[in-house]
């Protein structure tokens, strides 16, 4: 665990992520039993999920992501269940994809199915559980095949079937996102009336404080470095003693939430002045009197103490971090740490090799109060997202949608008063004039605000999506209203939008009756149909291997298809294809049948897509998007005929125009070949 950790670690601090898209099993399943009584055994299935996974329970609401289901064959051929299956105590959260609160499970997922032999010729069980295990950035959907001998010996266990999981360590598609923004909020942390004054005065102290100046610079990259090393380790803390199970805990519910939005509203207080967050004296004093021992101890002590006096300024920035890491996997809070202590140690590196240009730093002065101050009014519009979280996942109907971006509307309209000099706290400076900088400023809040302010009426603001409660929640949303007057409309006969058939023929859509493509596109839900009609329109295939529990799906089709741009190209220059790997619709008899990949039977439409995915494109992740030379698309092969290397869970909508767009010139470009 520990090597997985620091290579992800080192990976990220070279800048080397790769995205999640190869074969990958998240899951390791046991299966055994226990006699309880005559002829009555208790069969136990278990599984250990990888760090940053979850698997969704049995019992998950009609509309959610894919429950975990369990078959066995014997039932009804001499075998009887006896009461539902019990599961270990979910994690609960409200999803604001799919609308419903979802049941889920991190590190272990165990469930007990009691069963009655009633054929004595019956000595052992078979079936498979089916599950889908998720993190940020892919879904993969599992099937885990079992056999259970039924032993007569009490409490005997059977005969275990472990299926091998990735020993890989697997990637956070954020981190790399969330490693800048921790840096970002470490600049910040530099410009703070506690940090900022502590730059020229330590470096100089490095620099006249030894006659050997190379001697005088390293010992200032080694302070720089252990600022890294301190903060850092906070992270490390939490992540090993605290775990994922932890992490997910503070993550949904509801009294870690409300815990962390009263700190930020304390925060946010101390930064307006009303009082300060200071830790003991004796604790400061203590850790300064090492830092005069010298060499690279006092070094280190001297960044310790730094760490300790600027603690009422870094520490509502560091809380900030911290919290958000909360809400990830469990190597968030070492990389946050690492980021923001890297952006917070730069100055004091840099400047002590550079030492002729402490002149050139601003002097201190109000401005650096008044940053104080607008870090207080974010402070304020980020706390309230986590008694967003608690609101929405016990439904207390406290933070409508309107009502949240009222708040917000109001919080950064008061940052720009204060800006203008409208507003004054205790400790500001009197406003004589207003510079380019604060002006610049003033224009980029004044804008946030119109921006917020079409969300009060049903505007999507998808950049902020995560930020605010579900559209569902406003009380007056003018795309609802329009789209119910459509549904009249197209009630009483009405044409209503593009309803162009396949333009192939008259031969039905397959799955068409209860498979539906997002934005009203129309396309496909069978391989070997759409491959038809579009060698018969001569257009490129475009592949969606998705699911319905698949919540990085439905965000895609969200925030990327509903691109005017991405909408044009799929209706006209592609034939789209939806492959739900998921799905549980029984296949025909004749279409059942034994994959050659791994020797098992296929015999739903998910089973035959997710084989169809692993066996010619070497994934099994969704979202996972193909472009396929459709002319060659019923050769054996089909990776050599991929128009473009495959992408997964990406919101940046231009490079997926790019992607569209470079799919079809290449197409183009093999037609000339």
């Amino acid at each position: 665990m520990k090597k997985r950790l620091l290579t992800l670690i080192f990976t990220l601090f070279m800048g080397a992520f790769s995205a999640f898209a190869q074969i990958s099993d998240p899951t390791s399943w046991t299966f055994s039993q226990e006699k309880t009584g005559d002829n009555e055994y208790t069969l136990t299935f278990k599984a250990t999920i990888q760090p940053g996974w979850t698997v969704y329970s049995i019992n998950t609401p009609e509309g959610g992501p894919m429950p975990t289901s369990i078959s066995i064959e014997e039932v009804g051929k001499g075998v009887e269940l006896v009461g539902a299956p019990v599961e270990s105590e979910p994690h609960k959260k409200h999803d604001d994809v799919f609308k419903v609160d979802v049941l889920y499970f991190a590190d272990t997922y165990t469930v007990k199915q009691k069963i009655k032999v009633t054929d004595p010729g019956v000595t052992a069980v078979t079936g498979s559980v089916e599950f889908q295990a998720c993190q940020e950035g892919a879904c993969v959907p599992g099937s885990k095949d079992f056999t259970i001998k039924l032993e007569d010996k009490g409490g005997a266990k059977a005969t275990v079937a472990e299926a091998s999981a990735e020993k890989d360590a697997e990637q956070d598609d954020n981190l790399w996102i969330f490693f800048w923004v921790a840096f970002g909020s470490g600049l910040l942390a530099v410009v703070m009336p506690c940090v900022f004054p502590m730059i020229p005065m330590t470096v100089s102290f490095f620099m006249h404080g030894d006659a050997n100046k190379a001697k005088a610079k390293a010992k200032a990259i080694f302070f720089a470095l252990s600022i890294v090393g301190i903060y850092t380790a906070l992270g490390l803390i939490i992540s090993f003693l605290l775990g994922p199970g932890f992490i997910n805990w503070l993550s949904t519910n509801w009294l870690p939430n409300i815990c962390f939005f009263i700190i930020f509203m304390v925060f946010a207080a101390s930064f307006f002045g009303a009082f300060e967050i200071v830790l003991p004296a004796w604790l400061v004093n203590k850790s300064d009197k090492q830092a005069d021992k010298g060499g690279y101890v006092g070094a280190f002590f001297m960044a310790f103490t730094l760490v300790l006096v600027s603690f009422s300024c870094t520490a509502p920035i560091v809380g900030t971090v911290l919290v958000e890491a909360a809400r990830g996997s469990v190597l968030r809070p070492i990389i946050g740490m690492l980021g923001f202590s890297i952006a917070v140690a730069l100055p004091f590196g840099f400047f002590s090799f550079f030492p002729s240009k402490l002149s050139n730093l601003p002097k201190s002065g109000g401005w650096l109060n008044a940053v104080k101050v607008v870090l207080g009014f974010i402070e304020i519009a980020l706390g309230l997202k986590f008694l967003m979280v608690a609101d929405q996942t016990y439904h207390w109907g406290l933070l409508d949608r309107e009502v949240y971006i009222a708040i917000w509307v109001a919080v950064f309209t008061l940052q720009a008063l204060y800006l203008m000099g409208k507003i004054k706290f205790a400790h500001d400076s009197e406003l004589t004039h207003i510079g380019v900088p604060r002006l610049v400023m003033i224009i980029i809040t004044m804008s946030f605000v119109i921006y917020l302010i079409p969300g009060m009426f049903g505007a999507p603001l998808k950049a902020l999506a995560g930020y605010f409660p579900p559209q569902e929640t406003i009380d007056f949303d003018i795309n609802r209203i329009v789209r119910d007057n459509a549904k009249e409309i197209m009630k009483s006969g009405v044409r209503v939008g593009n309803q162009s058939s396949n333009g192939v023929s008259d031969e039905p859509v397959k799955y068409s009756d209860f498979l539906h493509l997002p934005h009203g596109l129309d396309g496909y839900f069978d391989y070997n149909q759409a491959l038809k009609a579009a060698q018969a329109q001569d257009k490129p295939l475009f592949i969606d291997f998705t699911g319905h529990g698949c919540v990085n799906c439905r965000e895609m089709e969200q925030s990327v298809w509903s691109d005017p741009r991405v909408m044009e190209m799929l209706k006209n220059d592609y034939v789209v294809v939806a492959l739900y790997v998921d799905d549980k619709t029984k296949l025909p008899a004749e279409e059942v049948y034994v994959s050659d990949y791994d020797g098992k039977k296929k015999n739903t439409l998910g089973k035959k897509n997710t084989d169809f995915q692993i066996k010619m494109f070497e994934s099994n992740a969704q979202p996972n998007y193909i472009l396929l030379d459709s002319r060659h698309g019923s050769d054996k092969e089909l990776k050599p005929h991929v128009l473009q290397p495959a992408r997964g869970h990406n919101k940046d909508r231009d490079a997926f125009v790019k992607f569209l767009q470079d799919g079809l010139k290449e197409y183009k470009a093999r037609a000339n070949k």
